[in-house]
């Protein structure tokens, strides 16, 4: 198989997804997408997953968990509130990271996020981050396989965040996102001429972070994060009147951090992400020739409710709307977690693990990671080891490189190596 077909199958959910969720749905083939009725295999789509892409190496390293995680220049991905919580003596910073993609499949695929804060007074921060997905370069061609051009689809989000310290112990934050996909150069798409598609969400979140406890005799603190992303309207690629959800995902955890003497320190986190979008109904087929059944020009649910409903509508209903009911609604929580231990606020070792059911995309590894840091400078490395052979994330490196500004001494603080 030569690279222009294995780009045309691996790629081809990103490119059609924003434009066929919405029609499927609409002319009852809704669940031929992300479904698998034998396997029992219904996962939950949105337009734009690049947005739940841990961008950075850190929480790469840690089973992409962060939310209550030390707080660090990239925390505007995962809990921006954490923002609020870094030392007033690293007056400003930046971070920027890259991760190749799937290169399993494709070798020019990459995810690349650059990340500021900076601290105001009166216990207030705030943020701005750049997120760039590239989906390398794509041959189209016709029905008859003639090559008709060539175009680099892409995405980016550009952030803007604010936290501010509401009291001593808890925060809050915000963060405007705009959001731009690109996935087609305005080309004819099964006929339909398309458009890039544009959108703007907010995260609202919160972080509260404990006075110094004991735990097992050593002196620490504990801490647990919440953050809603991505709560914005739909995205349409077309002027077909076609509408897709965004990626609007509930992540909340806890961590606890323990100083086990002067210079050694381990934390440990674990997060629980859920998507808040409707799940793909269950259609019932005609006993006529195994189609979906019709009334009154729509298709009949047979079992999960209609998932073409409002932004507000689909938050609530995503509770409770999965046609497996309870069951499957809790396989749609993804668990992740891992432990970070640093030495002297130099030196940082950590793992992690993932865990994503197999009827909801199957997604399931372990993550290993080192961080360094001297001073302002600090580098952070991950890597990624599915547990399934020949996986699409297998060889996934992440890698930073960050820098703090208006550090006047190293801390023997709770904050991260990085």
């Amino acid at each position: 198989m030569n690279l222009s077909a294995i780009r045309k199958i691996s790629l081809l959910p990103f490119l059609t997804l924003a434009l066929t969720q919405g029609v499927f749905a609409q002319t009852g083939k809704a669940n031929i997408l992300g479904q698998n009725l034998a396997a029992n295999v219904n996962v939950v789509t949105t337009a734009v997953p690049f947005l739940l892409i841990g961008p950075d190496a850190r929480a790469g390293g840690l089973g992409d968990a962060g939310a209550a995680s030390s707080p660090d220049c990239n925390s505007i991905h995962w809990n921006p509130a954490k923002l609020a919580f870094i030392p007033d003596s690293d007056k400003m910073g930046f971070s920027v990271s890259y991760a190749p993609w799937l290169r399993q499949l494709v070798p020019d695929i990459n995810l690349s996020y650059l990340s500021f804060y900076y601290k105001l007074p009166s216990l207030q921060t705030i943020g701005a981050s750049l997120r760039y997905f590239s989906l390398g370069n794509i041959e189209f061609t016709d029905n008859n396989g003639v090559t008709i051009g060539n175009f680099n689809p892409n995405e980016f989000a550009l952030d803007v965040a604010y936290a501010r310290q509401l009291s001593d112990n808890f925060s809050a934050g915000m963060t405007g996102r705009y959001i731009y996909s690109n996935l087609t150069g305005a080309s004819a798409v099964q006929g339909e001429y398309t458009h890039p598609g544009e959108s703007f969400s907010v995260d609202i979140s919160a972080y509260y972070k404990s006075k110094e406890i004991t735990v097992g005799g050593k002196n620490s603190y504990f801490a647990v994060g919440a953050c809603i992303s991505n709560l914005g309207a739909k995205i349409t690629y077309s002027n077909s009147g076609v509408a897709n959800f965004l990626p609007t995902n509930l992540r909340i955890g806890p961590s606890l951090t323990m100083n086990l003497d002067k210079y050694n320190k381990i934390m440990f986190l674990f997060d629980m992400n859920k998507l808040l979008v409707p799940t793909p109904p269950l259609y019932e087929l005609s006993k006529v020739n195994g189609s979906d059944s019709m009334k009154n020009g729509e298709p009949v649910i047979e079992a999960g409710m209609d998932p073409n409903v409002g932004i507000t509508q689909g938050l609530i209903q995503s509770f409770y709307d999965a046609p497996g009911g309870g069951q499957e609604e809790f396989n749609e929580i993804d668990w992740c977690g891992g432990m970070e231990y640093t030495y002297d606020n130099q030196f940082a070792a950590r793992a992690g693990f993932f865990y994503e059911n197999q009827t909801k995309g199957g997604r399931q590894y372990f993550t290993m990671g080192a961080g360094f840091r001297l001073t302002t400078l600090y580098i952070d490395a991950a890597y990624l080891i599915p547990i399934s052979q020949q996986n699409p994330l297998q060889n996934t490196l992440r890698i930073s490189l960050g820098f703090n500004f208006g550090k006047t001494k190293a801390k023997k603080t709770d904050d991260s190596a990085s």
